[in-house]
């Protein structure tokens, strides 16, 4: 669609491009959420995060975020982006991007979209620490 943009790569995520993407004249609002990989988890040191995705499904899924947001909080554009593979400390797995005429919607809509794709959206994060590893979510 037009005022989608939906990813899911193992190439470097590119928030200048997401933002790029929902700019738009008639928007005095963009929102942006970048999720980055955190160096700790419950004071355990991660070294790295490994994303597995079904990735015909998790496109499908991201794009009823995206269309659901465009009609619920009446936003002109929304990119949803995320890595699959290993990702290191400092790396983003995931960008949303969102614009609107007014901010509380495009913040809204971002926030509706990075919960909604963290429940329902097929992609599964192990955790690697320096002495082991875990699955985070045995399900989306």
């Amino acid at each position: 669609m037009e005022n989608t943009s939906i990813h899911v790569t193992k190439d470097k995520l590119n928030l200048q491009a997401c933002y790029d993407f929902v700019q738009d004249a008639s928007c005095g609002g963009i929102a942006l959420f970048v999720g980055t990989v955190r160096n700790k988890t419950k004071d355990k040191e991660v070294t790295l995060l490994d994303f597995s995705t079904y990735k015909p499904m998790a496109i499908k899924e991201m794009q009823k975020i995206a269309d659901k947001a465009l009609v619920d909080f009446n936003i002109i554009k929304i990119a949803i982006h995320h890595a699959e593979g290993e990702l290191q400390v400092g790396n983003i797995p995931v960008i949303i991007a969102v614009s609107s005429a007014h901010r509380k919607a495009a913040f809204d809509a971002c926030h509706y979209a990075i919960d909604t794709l963290k429940e329902t959206v097929p992609i599964w994060k192990k955790e690697h620490f320096v002495d082991g590893e875990v699955w985070v979510n045995a399900h989306p």
